[in-house]
């Protein structure tokens, strides 16, 4: 997320959090750009200031849209006409939103641009995903409730499913508002997942890669 002011920046990165989303916050875009080039990001969120033709965005945009992993690009800004916003829908945003908007608008976006995005695991006729409004993991019929830290675990393992995931950004990624935590924390939260899933009769397994970290199968 990069944005314009620290009040903005504070007030959606607590609206995202809340919504289950794993945040990472600058008010500079050209660091943003490289920590989205550095990890996986479901969604990129660029507050403006004033006008956007005075940001240089329109011209930022396009790169951004080459970013790894093909973030979703959202951008929210202070006033803009609609002429402005067509011309940042054509640079490469997914989505724009003109002061006064909805937090509660955006992070629905959100899901909607998510559900065309990859992060979902289908073999043998079944989908694997998660369902954000419910804090469940889907496998076909089957589901699983889940707390929030197994749902960002699980969230970052889906995103490369069948892909082992280094056990340091798992950390980071399921534990955004902390540093120094444990690599036992994210054992254990490892465990009861695989505790549920198999009470569940879930064939979506998560498999530990030695040395490295840990891997979602759902073959």
């Amino acid at each position: 997320m990069s944005c314009a002011s620290d009040a903005e920046r504070v007030y959606l990165c607590k609206a995202l959090s809340e919504s289950l989303h794993s945040v990472e916050a600058t008010d500079d875009l050209r660091f943003a750009h490289y920590l989205a080039a550095q990890e996986l990001f479901d969604a990129l969120v660029v507050c403006v200031a004033g006008g956007p033709s005075q940001t240089g965005l329109e011209a930022a945009l396009p790169t951004l849209a080459r970013l790894p992993g093909r973030p979703s690009l959202v951008v929210v800004l202070d006033a803009a006409s609609p002429a402005d916003c067509a011309r940042l829908l054509r640079a490469g945003a997914d989505a724009c939103f003109v002061a006064p908007y909805s937090v509660m608008e955006i992070t629905e976006r959100m899901r909607a641009l998510s559900r065309h995005a990859p992060g979902r695991a289908g073999g043998s006729g079944r989908e694997v995903r998660l369902d954000p409004a419910t804090r469940e993991l889907v496998e076909g019929a089957q589901r699983v409730g889940l707390t929030r830290r197994e749902y960002l675990v699980v969230e970052c393992l889906l995103r490369e499913a069948n892909a082992p995931i280094a056990r340091d950004y798992l950390i980071r990624y399921a534990w955004p508002e902390k540093e120094g935590v444990e690599p036992t924390s994210l054992n254990l939260v490892v465990l009861r997942l695989r505790r549920k899933l198999g009470a569940c009769g879930m064939r979506t397994s998560i498999e530990t890669v030695s040395r490295y970290g840990y891997q979602l199968c759902t073959g």
